[in-house]
Parts: C-alpha cells; structure tokens; sequence
C-alpha cells in the first residue's frame, strides 16, 4: 500500500512539474503566449513605427515614413493553426493580422492572408471581419473604440475568422503557402494588441 502511495505522489509531483513547466515556457492546453500584458515578445519588424509597451499593450500611433507601414512578423513560421487576438483601435486606424505570408521581409495583402482591421476602408466588403480580396464581410462589424478578439483558424485550405465570437469569414482558399510567418499591422490612427495567442493544430 505504502508503495502504491508513493507511486501516485510521484505521478503527481511529476504531472504538475510537467504542468508548471507548460505555464512557465508561455504554453497552456497548446496554447503559446507571444504577446501579453507582460512581455512583448520577440518579433522581427518590417517597416517602422513607434511600437511600444503602454498601460499592457502593444501599441503604435505613428510611422517613421507615411508611405511605408509597420509590421510585427512572428519569429516562427506555423502552418496549420489557431490564433487570438485581443486588440484596440481608433477610429481612424488601419491594421490587421497577417497569416501564412509566403516571404518574411515584404508583408502585405498579396503575399499573405490578410484578416482586416479597417474600419474606414473605402470598401467595406474587405474591410474589419474580412480576408482581403479573398473573404468579404457583409456588414462589416465595427471595432474602433473597445477591445476586441479574433479567433482565426487556418487549417489546410479552409480560413475561418471570428470576431468577438460571431464568424465573419469562412472561406477555401490555397493560393499562399500552408505555412509561414504571421504579423500584426500598424498603418495609421492607434492601434494596440493586448493579448495574442498562437496554438499549432
């Protein structure tokens, strides 16, 4: 019996020490941390803005040069996969998350997925819900001015977008490649990213 006991008590000590050490590399239920409240994590970036921790978010309301947008591009390349994350914009803001980019170095909407964050978009259809000239959204939910959450699923072909919990996209698309990086985009206005979240499927 004794040694029953001391068994379980190992199995124990042994599952949490597995547990905590999940929790403390960032990872819970597969899920891995790459940006929160406390920590900025480790990107590469593309362009250049102001980003900088403020009040827990990362947040930019200014580009070195108008004509060249900023990009936040994941160290790590995924290929199939869930993403949430939490953001705030103002009403003036262009941004969005980018996902499966086929090149690292020259982010935009025709070498990656790009799930928009846009609310003044000249064409709603592609803009905030929406994969740019791939998913249209109608209507198109509005986000400026209290934080939201995307859920984004890309598995094989099929593209799926939530928005604070209501779908917006879902789509069968392959025209970039299964995997690649993924980035967070300042164009213009503020925008801030409190959370973001990957889990590899």
């Amino acid at each position: 019996m004794k040694r029953i006991s001391t068994l379980a008590a190992g199995l124990l000590v042994g599952a949490a020490a597995v547990q905590f050490s999940g929790v403390a590399s960032g990872q819970i239920d597969g899920w891995v941390t790459l940006l929160d409240s406390t920590k900025q994590g480790d990107w590469t970036e593309v362009g250049k803005a102001n980003w900088a921790m403020k009040d827990g978010a990362m947040a930019a309301d200014k580009l070195d040069d108008p004509k060249v947008l900023s990009y936040l591009v994941s160290k790590d390349s995924y290929k199939d996969f869930q993403i949430k994350a939490e953001f705030w914009t103002d009403e003036e803001a262009n941004s969005g998350i980018f996902i499966r980019c086929d090149v690292r170095n020259m982010i935009d909407s025709k070498v990656c997925y790009e799930v928009n964050i846009f609310d003044k978009r000249p064409d709603p259809s592609y803009g905030t819900g929406a994969i740019v000239d791939v998913a249209k959204v109608d209507p198109m939910p509005k986000a400026a001015g209290k934080w939201n959450t995307y859920e984004i699923t890309a598995q094989g072909s099929h593209l799926v977008v939530v928005l604070n919990g209501q779908k917006t996209a879902d789509v069968q698309d392959s025209k970039h490649n299964a995997g690649g990086p993924f980035a967070l985009q300042y164009g213009s206005g503020v925008v801030k990213f409190r959370k973001v979240q990957i889990k590899p499927l």
